[in-house]
């Protein structure tokens, strides 16, 4: 009875907002322009820098809970945003505090970091990335913005759009991996998802495309440290990415911790520049957290003071924590430094980001009891949850044992053995950034595996942890490995082993799991791996002795009943990965867009590039991943040998699935530019396409390349194309494809 009356009061809510106008409530920009301009006309200088201020909620086992300083600096006006602070009663306390006991009663943005859910989680980033399905990725930000939303929250910090060569660096499970060109498109389906056409819509949220930039690019790997790159580098390979999200109409942009070329991001008037006037982005812009207080550490900043003048002046109009402006740019006015027509022009930035979401029309338009009841882990969002993580999930290796492959494994009467730190486990697979996610929502992989085969005999053992070196479980897991027909082991990373502030040098199985996985190797009986990880590992040891290997990643709430889909072949796997894995630690950075040098590798001479004691190849290469089924490329076809600058040259193939099962494959476009007045990488993606095909069946597969494909960022840093030779390449992978060379004439 409870759950009828609440979908009976959420329905007709739900339709009013299905066909309400895309305009903000207040109407046209103009309208906008005017209440806002009059609005900074009736506000103090505090109330304004109070705009400019952003400051955390905490929680406690109560509850949430706000700091009674903060409290009191909302009712003074001199707090005007939150974050960490969710659901609908909470939310709605905060928003009374603001509109009810504040002088001008200006309602408040609320935010929070929902990068990949709120409540019900979906894959870590980089594994959703895999699916190389953008129609997916934008749902799951859909989804993740209406659950939000429904919670009382109307700001989310993310998409996370850094591109990153380096699995060292513990924030790439928050990416979309090594490559521009795709991290782009994703980043448009998310903040697309995440925004939806109208942000007055109570079930979408403003999103935050971060860290602006470069942050991906750390010294050796360690989060937080400087970058140093060239300005082509970062054109041509980091700031893409936040360009095509600024495109997409992304509403407000995060800035990154680290300095680039010697310039805290927080402070970089050359990053602003590129932003505001090349760009055209008029959205806000927020520090990170205490971003602004760091610069001091930097030593860009004499004091705090110093430094929230200089993030001020270069373009940031929020201060994340830091109150650097909260405590001191009142006195910056005062004594002249910062004028306040830019402090005017922050908060007006501000202004209009809660007249855009109908802040301004309905402080209360997010906090709606019945919506949060009726949305919170709903079935639309579980079975999204489920279709993502299966589409998420990357083979990697499926070699026969005895004439037979492993996977996907056969209905009978086989004793499995279930071992590793991750196979009786919750929290850690819903992974790093899981927001408000609760465990107890989780299935372990041993609680789906004994649903799925209950006549099955599954024995678990953990026989260690993620960490440290006990071993005294050990024997258990031999014990259980020896009795058994097929071993399933569950190894990698627990949550906190990946994401901000995990670093990592070594990218092997942590503590004692390699040690474990070879004693019961030794055991002599079938194995296959699941790797659930954030991050690309080192599997070199693996891929050697073990026939069979999945790369589950974390995939959120739904994380079993997906693995145990793929491994029943109820889902044919169909994800590639989006990070190149490394053989070992020395080859990082390893991708795949990689120039030539003057003496390019030859395994015939000594003096080339090359190392001495391993291949340059990466172990897996950006775009592998296998399949249950087996495809084959043929007769790739060009429309024109040449083109000029206003022609399209259409390229087609031929893929055949000659197995027994259907399945999707992702087919990848990739084109190398042979000579430039700047060098050129060896090969760069330009298009994918992922398509059904069914045992047998052939489907041609198009691509068209226009002159817009072949443009480059050249040495004065123009962006355009050159007419020359170019090379087109279509496979399954960025290592093996079919090729055909074209030109580009004047």
């Amino acid at each position: 009875m409870k759950k009828t009356i609440l979908l009976t009061r959420y329905l007709p809510f739900a339709l009013a907002m299905l066909f309400a106008s895309c305009e903000p409530a207040d109407q046209s920009k103009s309208d906008k322009e005017k209440f806002v301009n009059e609005l900074i006309g009736r506000m103090t200088l505090e109330e304004k820098i109070g705009q400019m201020t952003l400051l955390t909620n905490g929680w406690e086992v109560t509850g949430p809970v706000l700091n009674e300083d903060y409290r009191q600096e909302v009712i003074a006006g001199r707090c005007g945003n939150i974050f960490n602070a969710h659901t609908v009663v909470y939310n709605r306390v905060l928003q009374n505090l603001a509109v009810n006991e504040t002088r001008l009663g200006i309602p408040m943005l609320f935010g929070y970091d929902v990068v990949h859910g709120h409540k019900t989680i979906f894959p870590i980033p980089l594994a959703e990335a895999c699916s190389w399905n953008l129609e997916l990725i934008e749902k799951s930000a859909r989804l993740a913005a209406r659950e939000a939303a429904a919670s009382g929250l109307n700001w989310t910090f993310a998409p996370m759009v850094d591109v990153s060569r380096d699995p060292r660096w513990g924030r790439v499970a928050e990416g979309n991996g090594e490559d521009a060109w795709l991290s782009g498109q994703i980043a448009a389906a998310r903040v697309s998802g995440f925004q939806g056409d109208c942000l007055s819509n109570p079930f979408t949220m403003a999103a935050c495309v971060k860290h602006y930039a470069a942050y991906g690019a750390p010294m050796a790997g360690r989060d937080y440290a400087t970058v140093d790159l060239s300005e082509l580098s970062l054109r041509s390979q980091y700031l893409p990415p936040f360009e095509q999200a600024v495109k997409a109409g992304v509403a407000s942009i995060m800035t990154a911790f680290n300095e680039v070329n010697g310039v805290p991001a927080t402070a970089n008037t050359h990053l602003m520049n590129i932003l505001r006037n090349e760009w055209g982005f008029e959205g806000m812009v927020v520090s990170d957290y205490t971003g602004i207080n760091e610069m001091v550490q930097h030593g860009y900043a004499k004091d705090v003071k110093q430094a929230g003048e200089q993030a001020v002046a270069a373009g940031v109009d929020v201060d994340m924590q830091g109150c650097a402006f909260l405590n001191y740019l009142k006195k910056s006015v005062q004594q002249g430094v910062i004028s306040e027509s830019t402090i005017n022009q922050a908060v007006r930035r501000v202004l209009n980001l809660k007249y855009d979401l109908g802040l301004f029309s309905d402080p209360y338009l997010y906090l709606n009891d019945s919506v949060e009841a009726a949305v919170i882990y709903s079935k639309e969002l579980l079975d999204h949850a489920l279709e993502a993580a299966r589409q998420s999930i990357v083979l990697l290796k499926n070699e026969p044992v005895k004439g037979d492959k492993l996977l996907p494994i056969l209905p009978g009467s086989k004793k499995i053995a279930l071992i590793g730190p991750l196979g009786d486990n919750r929290e850690d697979l819903m992974g790093s950034w899981h927001a408000a996610g609760d465990p107890a929502k989780v299935t372990t992989l041993k609680e789906a595996l004994m649903q799925r085969w209950p006549e099955s005999q599954l024995r678990f053992a953990r026989g260690c942890e993620t960490f440290g070196d006990d071993r005294s479980a050990f024997g258990k897991a031999l014990e259980a490995a020896r009795q058994a027909d097929l071993i399933i082991m569950a190894l990698g990373e627990n949550y906190k082993q990946n994401g901000e502030a995990a670093s990592r040098s070594q990218l092997g199985l942590p503590g004692v799991q390699q040690e474990l996985l070879e004693q019961v190797a030794a055991a002599g009986k079938p194995i296959i791996v699941l790797v659930m990880a954030g991050r690309p590992l080192v599997l070199s040891w693996i891929d050697q002795h073990i026939p069979a290997i999945l790369n589950t990643w974390h995939l959120g709430t739904k994380t079993s009943e997906a693995i145990v889909d793929v491994l029943t072949g109820k889902m044919n796997p169909s994800g590639k990965v989006v990070m190149s894995f490394p053989k070992n630690e020395g080859q990082i950075p390893v991708y795949y867009n990689t120039k030539n040098s003057g003496r390019p590798f030859d395994p015939n001479n000594k003096y080339t590039s090359k190392y001495i004691d391993i291949p340059n190849a990466p172990l897996y290469p950006f775009g592998f991943g296998l399949s249950y089924t087996e495809y084959s490329y043929s007769d790739l076809r060009i429309s024109r040998d040449t083109i000029s600058k206003d022609q399209i040259l259409t390229a087609s193939v031929l893929v055949e699935n000659r197995g027994e099962v259907p399945g999707e494959e992702i087919i990848q476009l990739y084109i190398r530019d042979i000579m430039g007045s700047v060098t050129r990488p060896i090969k760069e993606l330009k298009g994918f396409k992922k398509v059904r095909i069914e045992p047998g069946q052939s489907i041609k597969v198009q691509f068209t390349i226009s002159e817009d494909d072949l443009k480059f960022y050249r040495s004065d840093f123009s962006y355009d194309s050159e007419p020359g030779e170019f090379r087109l390449m279509i496979g399954p992978n960025s290592a093996n494809y079919l090729s055909k060379s074209f030109f580009l004439t004047n």
